[in-house]
């Protein structure tokens, strides 16, 4: 069977399975859960993956899971990725009581799109005409969120990075694998389309901690020394760094309080924050990177605090390989026509796959079906057929253009990729990153 009716194969079982793969979808929105903990979201993962009779392993970096199809014979890995976690906002109606999390990112829809194509692959009976295998991966903690607690799992020794993806490169889970392929939404645009060429930020982290004493706030205030005065002025201070940005460089800081004190009858004396600082390339984060640290130690020196700023490193920028992007295109004008593949421009976030793509090739494309902007309580998916189905057709196809015919598409891919960094490269940046 060539790949033509291989792929139409798929997508008619995928169509069988659309109103499974939306429920799925809609779960997941129902029992939102942060990085590194999502527990019910990775078990619901696990659970449709053992439906399809696939081998599964968990407990990947602390919450992934992973089911793998193998083909008739050894060949080359792919891995179709999706996301657990989500975001915090707790305005959404659709926010966690207790927590706040919310999936205000969509990564309800890549989850149900990983699983959709896992169903149409299996489903379809395509593992006989693939070399090779592939993984179907839920990846854990990919927003970077709770920086303080995350740290603590890291003071524990339970993780080494803040991120998902990075956890799982510095334990060796793609050390084997030849591609890697995800979707995500795209903000406010109901449209059915798949876009394509964005890039993404890469950014720092950093957690500070001013350290005062405490006093009287009203009898003796004089005796005290004001924390949350110092994490002001630190805050302007960075402010006044902005003119020294370059606009090429996209450079995005944007600190917030997460603790501002104790009570408000004793001087604060404990005040932390976190932030990022984001750009498009390194040497441009490294060098904002410098400027806010002055900037947060000067706060401190104004009023005589001590102040603590732990560097972290964040996500690197996304890289997408030529080559799977071209398979995406033409995939995408094949459900879609000409509006299957627009270029999606740069988009200021971050996504811990960039890290991947310095390694491996990658493609992440975005997908459409939503109205109102990421990480906002007005973020919603209006079109499920948009958003979940057909990105899973797109997956499939992918795969299915990939591992056919020997896998030759794949060590094609393969043998044509340059990485930026070699594993242990990018493991001694990370570490340098710190410093």
């Amino acid at each position: 069977m060539n790949t033509e009716a291989l792929k139409k194969k798929a997508c008619e079982h995928i169509d069988r399975h659309r109103d499974e793969m939306i429920g799925i979808a809609q779960r997941m929105l129902e029992q939102p859960e942060l990085g590194y903990r999502e527990v019910k979201t990775a078990a619901l993962v696990k659970e449709e993956l053992q439906k399809l009779n696939l081998p599964i392993r968990e407990g990947l970096a602390l919450t992934g899971v992973e089911g793998t199809l193998a083909g008739k014979e050894a060949g080359p890995a792919v891995v179709v990725m999706g996301e657990l976690d989500s975001v915090m906002e707790r305005k959404s109606p659709l926010a966690d009581p207790d927590t706040g999390a919310a999936h205000l990112c969509g990564h309800h829809i890549q989850v149900a799109s990983m699983l959709g194509a896992a169903m149409g692959l299996v489903g379809a009976g395509i593992a006989p005409f693939l070399s090779g295998k592939v993984k179907f991966l839920g990846c854990p903690a990919e927003e970077y969120l709770e920086i303080e607690y995350r740290l603590g799992l890291m003071a524990e020794g339970r993780i080494s990075f803040l991120g998902g993806k990075q956890e799982l490169i510095k334990l060796g889970y793609f050390d084997d694998v030849d591609a890697a392929m995800m979707v995500h939404a795209f903000a406010d645009m109901p449209e059915p389309a798949f876009l394509m060429n964005a890039s993404g930020n890469g950014f720092m982290a950093k957690f500070i901690r001013y350290e005062g004493k405490p006093s009287h706030a009203g009898a003796a205030p004089h005796r005290g020394i004001n924390a949350l005065n110092a994490a002001c002025i630190g805050i302007m201070a960075v402010h006044a760094q902005r003119e020294t940005f370059q606009d090429d460089d996209a450079i995005r800081v944007h600190p917030i309080i997460t603790k501002g004190g104790d009570v408000v009858n004793v001087v604060p004396s404990d005040v932390r924050l976190e932030t990022y600082v984001r750009g498009r390339n390194l040497d441009a984060i490294l060098d904002a990177s410098a400027k806010v640290d002055r900037a947060f130690k000067a706060g401190g020196d104004a009023v005589g605090a001590a102040t603590n700023i732990t560097n972290i490193p964040g996500y690197l920028p996304i890289f997408q390989d030529r080559n799977l992007t071209n398979i995406v295109c033409k995939n995408g004008r094949a459900l879609l026509g000409d509006r299957g593949a627009l270029e999606a421009g740069f988009m200021g976030g971050s996504f811990d796959v960039g890290d991947l793509s310095h390694l491996i090739p990658v493609v992440h494309p975005f997908v459409t079906g939503t109205r109102g902007h990421l990480h906002t309580a007005e973020f919603c998916v209006t079109d499920y057929i948009a958003a979940v189905v057909l990105p899973a057709k797109l997956m499939a196809m992918c795969v299915i253009d990939l591992l056919a015919d020997g896998g030759v598409e794949a060590r094609r891919v393969k043998k044509e990729f340059q990485p930026r960094l070699t594993k242990q490269q990018y493991l001694d940046l990370m570490q340098r990153l710190t410093q």
